[in-house]
């Protein structure tokens, strides 16, 4: 068993805490690259949607996590990766490209940092980025929280999103972006 494996075993003890509820993870292909994009709320979303998705998630995660000794190690081994913040980091957007022309699934947080309202922030141009250059199906997801112990936490995977209409019109990264975030805006308001 991998250590991914063995973290998401782990952290199942969140969801009788949590309640956690997950709808339309069916949304969620089951082959080819997928790309998660959801709003985030707390530094346990990663893992949260981690273990309510069929398929196993690579994360970015923010480069300074990967200096903490005991981190440096273990982010690696449970598919995250870093990510410089408030610069374009070349390296980071090659390893997401690779990803989902391997086929695998990669898990972003587009506002790029938790939002302290639980209000749903402006997204960066990253997950449009990725949603134009590679044929990826890209998947909504909405956390509808608070987290409190033992009071219902929802995790809402929607319908992979058409982007048909950004392409045709030549649309920017910011475009699909916001298409993007449109999208979450709407799980948000129907399942809160």
């Amino acid at each position: 068993m991998n250590l991914y494996n063995i973290g998401k075993a782990i952290c199942t003890v969140l969801k009788p805490i949590y309640r956690i509820e997950v709808i339309g993870a069916e949304n969620i292909p089951t082959s080819g690259g997928v790309l998660i994009c959801s709003n985030h709320i707390d530094n346990l979303d990663p893992p949260v949607v981690g273990i309510s998705s069929p398929r196993p998630i690579h994360f970015m995660a923010k480069d300074e996590l990967f200096r903490v000794p005991v981190l440096k190690n273990i982010l690696p081994k449970i598919n995250a990766f870093p990510v410089k913040r408030g610069m374009s980091d070349k390296q980071a957007l090659r390893t997401g490209l690779q990803l989902l022309k391997d086929g695998k699934v990669l898990g972003l947080f587009p506002e790029g940092t938790r939002s302290k309202t639980g209000e749903l922030g402006k997204g960066l141009a990253g997950a449009g980025f990725f949603a134009l250059r590679t044929e990826a199906k890209v998947v909504p997801c909405a956390i509808v929280g608070p987290y409190q112990p033992f009071k219902p936490l929802k995790v809402v995977f929607g319908k992979p999103i058409d982007f048909e209409q950004v392409k045709e019109q030549k649309g920017s990264a910011e475009d699909a972006t916001d298409l993007i975030m449109d999208t979450i805006a709407e799980l948000l308001q129907k399942y809160r």
